[in-house]
């Protein structure tokens, strides 16, 4: 079986390039994929890279990829699909900034995704945001959100959860709420695929930077410079250490005063997952090297988030890092839809159970709403 897929907000194709790399060979030998129907995003740079990463290798017609802001895009005219993506922006859920939730600009865009299920009821989706989206609101936001997704069209199972992706191979310590619908009349029960890598076994920093070389001519290699001060600076900071490190001389150190940032001019450790990748932030938040005393590349950011050497960004260095820092790593989204394939195909997996459960059939409100204390409760320890 064949998923044909629509996704909005789908940035550079990091996790339209999980989906194309899943298959599944059923017990009848029948093979289940997903290919790409049509996608949308408002940034420029990042259609152009989707449509030269995801569609040109694979022959799907570049017309297909809508540089829109969603509010203008009409949705019944899109194609049919079957399957459906939407990473909606985290801009107003994150735990950095002002946080506004569902009140912020950005904070309702959800509901388009809920629209497209109305509109095309595809047999399943998948959605992604930041861990910083079950407090939002205080709970509220999460809850409305996984209330209009389980009521959208024809009705859906969820299975929400948040995923660890360094738990599945990913270099990096990388949060992320998925929640994976499947469409309540085909009676499918999606389970979240059992973590494969853990302590012991996480695929590091320098695994992912050297485990082979970059070739010289691959894309998005620019280096950053650096003034003298910051070289100085990072030459007394100890791998997994930040730019508030005691080792640093006073001379050198900087003059912040009210919160310290953990990741400002924070080392790498090469026997240790990266910190999570960003898209954002001025000086020291470009992540730093274990050894050499610089901000990684782009390329090598790109590396930790899992993409390919070939896979070519577009638009300049700061257009590049934000479409890197805000991408789903591909081979965490891979795990995931691959788990979706094998549902629908029939065959067992290991698994874990979600922490929460949101379908009405199996909680009442009030079990939600202590389901939602429970996940805010644990995610501040």
């Amino acid at each position: 079986m064949i998923f044909e897929k629509g996704e909005l907000f789908c940035g550079p194709g990091g996790l339209s390039l999980g989906a194309l790399k899943a298959k599944v060979t059923g017990k009848n030998g029948e093979l289940f994929a997903v290919k790409h129907k049509w996608a949308s995003d408002y940034d420029p740079a990042a259609v152009e890279t989707y449509r030269e990463n995801i569609c040109k290798p694979n022959n799907y017609d570049p017309k297909t990829v809508f540089q829109k802001d969603v509010r203008e895009l009409k949705i019944d005219e899109l194609e049919p699909i079957n399957a459906f993506a939407f990473g909606f922006p985290c801009n107003d859920y994150s735990l950095v900034g002002e946080k506004k939730g569902i009140n912020g600009e950005f904070g309702p865009l959800y509901s388009y995704g809920v629209k497209v299920l109305a509109s095309k009821e595809p047999q399943w989706f998948i959605a992604e945001n930041v861990s910083g989206l079950e407090s939002a609101n205080e709970g509220q936001a999460f809850q409305q959100i996984l209330n209009d997704l389980e009521n959208a069209g024809p009705g859906y199972m969820l299975t929400p959860h948040l995923y660890k992706f360094e738990e599945y191979g990913v270099p990096q310590t990388r949060r992320r709420i998925i929640i994976v619908g499947i469409r309540k009349n085909l009676n499918l029960q999606f389970k979240v695929p059992a973590p494969t890598h853990g302590p012991g076994n996480f695929v590091t920093a320098k695994q992912a930077l050297e485990g082979e070389p970059i070739p010289e001519d691959a894309p998005n290699q620019e280096p950053t410079r650096h003034h003298q001060r910051v070289i100085d600076m990072l030459s007394f900071i100890p791998p997994g250490e930040n730019a508030w490190s005691e080792k640093i001389p006073p001379a050198l150190r900087l003059n912040v005063k009210g919160a310290r940032m953990s990741q400002i001019y924070r080392r790498l450790k090469e026997d240790a997952p990266s910190y999570t990748v960003t898209g954002s932030g001025g000086g020291g938040t470009h992540i730093y090297h274990y050894r050499d005393l610089r901000a990684l590349t782009n390329r090598e950011r790109a590396r930790l988030q899992t993409f390919p050497d070939k896979y070519d960004f577009k638009g300049g260095k700061e257009a590049v890092r934000k479409q890197i820092g805000m991408a789903v790593p591909p081979d965490g989204a891979k795990v995931i839809i691959e788990a979706i394939l094998k549902t629908f195909a029939g065959i067992e997996y290991d698994s874990v159970p979600s922490k929460w459960s949101v379908n009405s059939q199996e909680k009442s409100n009030s079990e939600l709403e202590l389901a939602m204390q429970e996940i805010a409760a644990a995610s501040e320890k």
